[in-house]
């Protein structure tokens, strides 16, 4: 068995959008497709939902649904439209300005931010293209800032711009943010990822939209800047779950100072019992490589020591030339990591009730009995969901579930494996059909222990949790 732990996400791109390869992706262990509304449009990102739709309507023995994540773009400053790039070299004075006149100084580089003048002061440092070119504030006016280069480049059209340790006034759901939410509800996505949260504020804008509607989408927040790092706990009680986006996170605050920032968000998402992915450059040098480097090797592996639910690929898998091995490479690397314990942060987990008490319980008795795994029969995901916040050792959660969403909910659930099952009413036909499928995974004859943990066959929720033998 290759049974991991640490589920895997993909971003879908021009490398990766056909079935077949999206097949392939799905076949090596990839459970959750994202589709980055920053490059995607409507259209191209239906064509991606009909595609996993498609797939999961013909699923292989053994294989779960893949999940969808809708990731927002956000409030994202940008340069502007140049008819050609323009090449800064260090120690150039160059112009930023505001003005929407298109014929500015070929010297000077459009902003899509109005506040932008009145954000940063001399001293300020403003950065292009994730930190690859680097300006110093010198002096500013009414409509332009006078800056100097620290690191020079090529810079054209559209390029991302960071405002290190700045609170950008601009609203946390954009217009576009909406028209995309919008669209991913009525196609159903499971996830839905919003950018650049600041506040708990932010995510319950969000929520409200997703409850008017009837969704059932789950909520991710990106942390991307000082300010979400600052408000990290009450975000994570706001949320389903939360992503490490390092990407902006290493420009937005000190890079030097990132592995502690991954590590204090990871403590939190353990402590408040949520869900947690670790993105942006695991892989990065598999966008031209076939194989890592070995210090992306020791990040991943660190990522699954901190107990990271997921691991999200990025470039490596929209645009790289390698996206299947890059996702053979996560697996292979997570089987080798998840021999050894986590960092013990789910030592840590606020249980605030006694379901939450009863999921640590199970796992406790499931490594106490040396059980094969954990049996959780669910309607909603919960139970599934405070179990894996145990982080069981070595112990697969095999969650079993009548519902659809569910289903697909736990594609990012550490260490689970789901079953769809037409009906969970009736408890000897449930338990019936669960032997059949983990006989099934562990092809064995021999007998099998299991600790089951349910509240569905009894409405006091009595013998919740019990010893089983298949």
């Amino acid at each position: 068995m290759s049974f991991t732990r640490t589920k895997i996400i993909c971003t879908v791109g021009p490398s990766t959008q056909s079935i077949s390869t999206l097949r392939k992706l799905h076949k090596e262990g990839m459970n959750v497709v994202r589709i980055n509304m920053s490059h995607a449009n409507h259209k191209s990102a239906l064509s991606i939902i009909s595609k996993v739709n498609k797939i999961n309507s013909s699923l292989e023995n053994g294989l779960t649904p893949i999940a969808v994540l809708l990731d927002t773009q956000g409030p994202e400053i940008r340069t502007g439209d140049t008819t050609m790039p323009l090449d800064l070299a260090t120690g150039d004075e160059v112009t930023l300005t505001v003005r929407d006149q298109v014929d500015v100084e070929t010297s000077s580089i459009k902003i899509n931010y109005k506040g932008l003048i009145s954000s940063v002061n001399p001293g300020s440092k403003i950065t292009v293209d994730n930190g690859l070119i680097n300006f110093n504030v010198l002096s500013k006016d009414k409509d332009t800032l006078l800056c100097k280069v620290i690191d020079g480049g090529q810079i054209g059209s559209k390029r991302h711009v960071n405002l290190p340790g700045v609170r950008v006034n601009l609203p946390s759901i954009t217009s576009k943010d909406l028209k995309d939410i919008h669209f991913g509800i009525k196609h159903n996505v499971d996830f839905i990822a919003l950018s650049f949260v600041r506040s708990a504020e932010d995510l319950g804008k969000l929520r409200k939209i997703i409850d008017n509607q009837k969704s059932n989408a789950r909520i991710i927040a990106k942390i991307e800047n000082q300010e979400g790092l600052d408000n990290i706990n009450e975000i994570c009680k706001a949320s389903d779950g939360v992503m490490v986006a390092r990407g902006d996170l290493g420009i937005e605050t000190s890079l030097a100072d990132l592995p502690n920032i991954q590590r204090k968000i990871m403590y939190a998402t353990a402590k408040w019992g949520k869900r947690s992915i670790v993105a942006t450059h695991l892989l990065e040098s598999m966008i031209e490589n076939p194989t890592p480097t070995r210090a992306e090797v020791t990040d991943i592996a660190n990522a699954i020591y901190e107990g990271a639910d997921a691991i999200m690929l990025s470039g490596e898998t929209s645009i790289g030339k390698y996206p299947i091995e890059c996702v053979k490479f996560l697996k292979s690397i997570a089987l080798k990591t998840e021999k050894f314990k986590t960092l013990g942060y789910e030592r840590n987990l606020m249980s605030d009730s006694d379901w939450q008490h009863l999921g640590v319980a199970a796992n406790q008795l499931a490594q106490s009995v040396q059980a094969d795994g954990i049996i959780v029969v669910t309607r909603t995901g919960y139970t599934a969901n405070i179990v894996s916040n145990a982080k069981p050792f070595n112990m697969p959660i095999f969650c079993f579930t009548n519902n659809m969403s569910t289903l697909s909910h736990l594609s990012l659930v550490g260490s689970t494996h789901a079953y769809f099952i037409k009906s969970i009413t009736n408890h000897n036909k449930t338990i019936e059909i669960i032997s059949e499928s983990l006989k099934s995974y562990y092809n064995s004859k021999e007998p099998l222990k299991f600790v089951m943990i349910s509240g569905i066959f009894s409405e006091e929720h009595s013998e919740a949790i019990q010893v089983i033998n298949i």
